[in-house]
């Protein structure tokens, strides 16, 4: 049975902040970003170039892809494949405008079919995560909530499934 496509998923959300700022934010590579779950970026930034969103111990992937589109400061896009899914690899696109009184980000994640395990979930994860750039942004701090989620994800690293692990990723040829 052949895979059929699914609508791609599209959230968008004003930050009241420069759009400069929310482009070094999404792109930070070699350190935590907070809003995007608590993870590291890294990549060469440059398309073509591989991509991995690792946990603050760098112990851990999460997310693989390779760069698709730098676009400073407007869009940024990559395959993404979420090391815990057999889904993938779909695509991410951050796409940046500027607003009166700060900047608009409109993610765009696409690239889905029906055979997809995580489709009908991302969309809250990516809400959340905009959520918490938002609130990033604006205050210059993420909420308790998002703080203790993270502090428990972190005391149970260890019990993460094997796919997520530094030696996987590589073996994979992510």
């Amino acid at each position: 049975m052949t895979a059929k496509p699914l609508p791609d998923q599209v959230l968008s959300i004003e930050i009241k902040a420069p759009i400069q700022r929310v482009w070094q934010e999404i792109t930070k590579t070699g350190a935590i970003q907070r809003a995007v779950n608590n993870t590291v970026l890294e990549s060469a930034m440059t398309p073509g170039a591989k991509l991995r969103y690792y946990s603050p111990s760098r112990k851990r992937v999460f997310v693989v892809g390779e760069i698709v589109e730098v676009a400073p400061p407007r869009r940024f896009s990559h395959t993404w494949k979420f090391t815990m899914s057999p889904d993938g690899p779909t695509l991410v696109t951050w796409d940046l405008a500027e607003v009166p009184g700060g900047c608009r980000v409109t993610l765009t994640h696409s690239r889905w079919t029906d055979a997809a395990k995580m489709y009908k979930r991302v969309g809250t994860t990516w809400r959340e995560i905009l959520r918490l750039l938002k609130l990033e942004l604006e205050t210059g701090d993420i909420d308790l909530k998002a703080k203790v989620m993270y502090g428990m994800f972190s005391a149970f690293e260890f019990m993460l499934p094997g796919t997520t692990t530094v030696e996987h990723a590589n073996k994979s040829g992510w």
